[in-house]
């Protein structure tokens, strides 16, 4: 069961847009676990990142920035998938509602692995620079990379599963970022002392 799971997210990290269409295509291929797995993923990675943007403030600040990261990033991209469903089933997709959420998580498991391939460059400058302006701006770089990957990721699922539609409903990916930003900024993210 586990040499399956790993070999499932193997697949949808290297080809996100097979295994989506896959999924699509045959019908339910995978086990509930592999869509464990890639929550798993993608906690792993926020929970981690966050943990480094907490660097500066001790270990109860790393804590809880790990903590409020996976929640801002786990509300951002729930919080508006069942207009995207809804949307989408309105101007005449014809995905299921699992394979739309599917190609959502198999996107944040990707950002969650590029979240946490991005811990060396916020430790590295947190460390060498630690000036509050500067770890921000190092954070805002990594986020704004991470996030154009995943835009990039999501469209060319969603092109895969519907070539007549194209990427546009990537657009949906706007409200996930304003979201995002919104919790990224309440629940103090952004403050580095």
């Amino acid at each position: 069961m586990f040499r399956e799971s790993l070999e499932h997210i193997g697949h949808a990290l290297r080809e996100p847009e097979g295994f989506a269409w896959r999924w699509q295509r045959i019908g339910s291929p995978y086990p509930w676990w592999v869509f464990a797995a890639l929550a798993a993923t993608a906690i792993a990675g926020t929970l981690s990142y966050g943990m480094t943007m907490g660097l500066l403030g001790g270990v109860q600040r790393m804590l809880e920035c790990g903590l409020a990261c996976t929640l801002a990033a786990g509300v951002s991209w729930s919080l508006p998938l069942p207009a995207l469903y809804i949307l989408n089933s309105l101007t005449g997709s014809r995905l299921r509602a699992s394979t739309t959420f599917l190609a959502a998580l198999v996107t944040t498991s990707w950002g969650g692995l590029a979240m946490i391939a991005s811990i060396p460059i916020n430790v590295f400058f947190s460390v060498a620079l630690p000036y509050a302006p500067v770890v921000l701006l190092i954070n805002l770089i990594v986020f704004a990379g991470v996030g154009v990957a995943m835009i990039d990721v999501f469209s060319r699922v969603m092109a895969r599963l519907e070539p007549s539609r194209g990427r546009v409903p990537a657009l949906w990916l706007a409200l996930v970022g304003a979201i995002g930003a919104e919790l990224f900024y309440a629940f103090g993210l952004f403050q580095f002392s």
